[in-house]
């Protein structure tokens, strides 16, 4: 169900037509994700919601969630539903939105754009248009409509912050949306270029929820929040693809948040971007942790050593509480080995951890104890080799739950 780094928008672009296509015309067949109306009612979808929509739409549902948990649709208004599918979501919202409104069910693929406009265009649904394009490049003007709603679109779009600068762009000012997507509790790491595959198979490129959440701040939506959460890889009648989804904590999110009046300013945008909350999380989430943990010791102690002896060269002295020294070095040590016990839960590899306590024990061996230079560089050495070896066996697990030979 969603997009993974690396490949080319052609790529990406072909492999979601193809699994759509599929969907929409042959909706009885096996897929990796639930389909139709028992997935519908299974992620909460109110029986007369659903009674009035054709059974050939109903059977091409392919949603994650109930976007319509958070209400962003009212009478009057014209809704954008992007990444529309067959238009179970769209059929909602025209009836939503009543006579005075208007629904454009946008959607990439065109065999569901075709299947939607011909039942619609039947059935005499005359509020309700059907376009095709890209959640990249809406083919919309600026501030065009009063809600938009989605239902499982953006996991499939490549660049992601473009797709939420668009949706941006066409909303109203004060405007609402609303939206259910897939998130990820960690980052897939690995290269998953050789296996094309894993692009509609597998959870394998989904956003960490934070950063998804981050993206529409940065953009200038307020009021974002989460309305519901649920484990919809539960309902996946693939054993892979739940075990997959488990070992990243897929899942999905139900959320709502409104247009503000203007776009963030550049420099509030950067702050976002780059907030050191955010950046610990993402190195946390990407098993990076102890790396950082590990520069940072090396810093402290190397770093402080070379800059006491270039001071003296610039005609500057510098006051150096070693107790502190000691202590700081110490202390990002202890991160660092804690970081690689986090990694021993996910990989079970003891080797790692085993090496890291030899070398974390030699530097502080050297910093309280008995302080000799080479030993304490060999302590370094040891807790490097084992902070790399601890990322690639972090690695090598996520390339054998993804299926793939190794991690690189």
């Amino acid at each position: 169900m969603v997009a993974i780094p690396g490949y080319s928008p052609r790529q990406i672009s072909a492999a979601v037509q193809d699994m759509y296509s599929a969907v929409a015309e042959a909706p009885e067949s096996h897929f990796h994700f639930p389909v139709g109306r028992a997935a519908c009612q299974a992620l909460g979808y109110p029986g007369e919601q659903l009674a009035d929509i054709p059974p050939p739409l109903l059977a091409s549902f392919a949603g994650v969630g109930y976007p319509f948990r958070a209400g962003a649709i009212r009478s009057g208004d014209r809704v954008l539903d992007l990444g529309a599918g067959a238009g179970n979501d769209s059929l909602i919202a025209s009836r939503l939105a009543g006579p005075d409104g208007r629904v454009i069910a946008l959607d990439l693929t065109a065999p569901m754009t075709r299947k939607l406009k011909h039942i619609a265009d039947g059935s005499g649904i005359d509020n309700l248009g059907v376009v095709q394009g890209s959640a990249e490049q809406l083919p919309l003007p600026d501030g065009c409509v009063d809600s938009i709603t989605s239902n499982g679109a953006l996991n499939l779009v490549p660049d992601k912050r473009r797709a939420v600068s668009e949706l941006f762009r066409v909303l109203k000012p004060g405007g609402r949306l609303q939206l259910a997507d897939v998130v990820i509790h960690r980052p897939v790491s690995v290269d998953c270029h050789e296996d094309p595959r894993l692009w509609v198979e597998c959870v394998v490129g989904a956003t960490v929820k934070e950063e998804l959440l981050a993206l529409f701040e940065e953009a200038g939506f307020e009021d974002v929040r989460v309305v519901g959460e649920h484990d919809y890889f539960a309902l996946s009648p693939s054993d892979q693809t739940r075990e997959v989804a488990a070992s990243f904590g897929a899942h999905a999110i139900e959320v709502g948040m409104r247009r503000g009046a203007a776009a963030p300013s550049r420099l509030r945008q950067w702050w976002l971007r780059f907030a050191p909350g955010r950046w610990l999380l993402l190195l946390r989430r990407r098993g990076l942790f102890g790396i950082a943990a590990l520069c940072l010791a090396l810093l402290s102690c190397y770093g402080t050593l070379a800059l006491v002896g270039l001071l003296p060269l610039l005609g500057l002295g510098l006051a150096l509480d070693e107790g502190a020294w000691a202590g700081t070095i110490a202390a990002f040590v202890v991160l660092t080995l804690a970081a690689l016990a986090a990694g021993l839960r996910r990989h079970r590899a003891p080797g790692p951890l085993v090496l890291a306590s030899a070398g974390g024990g030699l530097i502080l061996y050297a910093l309280f104890i008995d302080y000799r230079a080479l030993v304490e560089l060999a302590g370094f050495v040891l807790l490097a080799i084992a902070t790399l070896w601890d990322l690639r066996q972090r690695r090598r697990q996520e390339a054998r739950v993804l299926g793939l030979a190794s991690g690189g």
